[in-house]
């Protein structure tokens, strides 16, 4: 699933291929991406537009045109891929957006569980309202005020949306191991100390798989051995990793770095 780091490389593809240009065609292929507008609607208002700069805030993209904003968020598989206009059409591009220069942007998705919405639209505006912090941007203060008096536990609060935008089950997952925290210590019990620690691994990952555009699967890296055929060594201590379903989610660590609350 795109987490932070795939939407920011997202946001660059659509910076790099698509702003300061006009929108000359919309092209909806499948309206089943689109939500609370329809295609004609959607076509027409954004036809004669020019995308200016994109922003990003966790796993939501925002597309503005100096008239309305498309709010993409690329649920399991959405993706955004800059063609020439003459490329025929991948069997995945929902919505291609034909630009001057023979450009052209397309929303490319498998799965269709997410997709676009004009930003303005109250289930949108809603959806964006409840976001937390951005992870990447977030300050070390601004990330403790989020984990006070939070209940539950650590890989709960990480991949709270509403508390803390942008991370998901890999980057909770990697962010705990570095900082030698188990996904089920409870959010109450961190120290200062361990605090600094998480958020110390939560920006150390950021920045490097933001650079990748991906969580990327380092030997070094818990997400290096996650799915691995049986129980992969830790790469850190050797010890056989476990896995199992913490916060609703498979979850992976090292039972021997990440020690169980007692």
């Amino acid at each position: 699933m795109p987490e932070l780091p795939d939407v920011e490389g997202f946001r660059r593809v659509l910076a790099e291929c698509a702003q300061g240009r006009t929108i000359r065609q919309v092209d909806v292929r499948d309206t089943g991406v689109l939500h609370g507008v329809g295609a004609r609607r959607f076509a027409d208002d954004l036809r004669g537009r020019r995308f200016t700069a994109p922003e990003r805030h966790g796993k939501w993209l925002l597309a503005h045109t100096g008239g309305p904003t498309v709010a993409v968020h690329f649920g399991m598989t959405g993706r955004l891929v800059c063609a020439r206009a003459d490329e025929a059409p991948h069997p995945h591009d929902r919505v291609l957006f034909t630009l001057g220069g023979t450009r052209q942007l397309r929303y490319r998705d498998q799965r269709k569980l997410k997709g676009l919405w004009f930003a303005d639209d109250p289930e949108a505006a809603r959806m964006l309202d409840g976001q937390g912090p951005d992870a990447l941007a977030v300050s070390r203060d601004g990330f403790g005020a989020v984990l006070t008096g939070r209940r539950g536990g650590l890989k709960a609060a990480l991949t709270d949306q509403s508390l803390l935008a942008g991370l998901g089950n890999l980057l909770a997952d990697e962010i705990l191991w570095q900082a030698r925290l188990h996904p089920s210590r409870a959010t109450s019990s961190l120290t200062d100390e361990e605090g600094d620690a998480l958020y110390g691994a939560m920006r150390d990952v950021l920045r490097t798989s933001v650079r990748a555009a991906h969580v990327p699967p380092r030997d070094d890296w818990l997400t290096g051995h996650r799915d691995a055929p049986g129980r992969a060594p830790c790469p850190r201590c050797g010890t056989r990793l476990s896995s199992g379903r913490i916060a609703g989610r498979t979850t992976v660590w090292c039972p021997h770095c990440q020690p169980a609350p007692g």
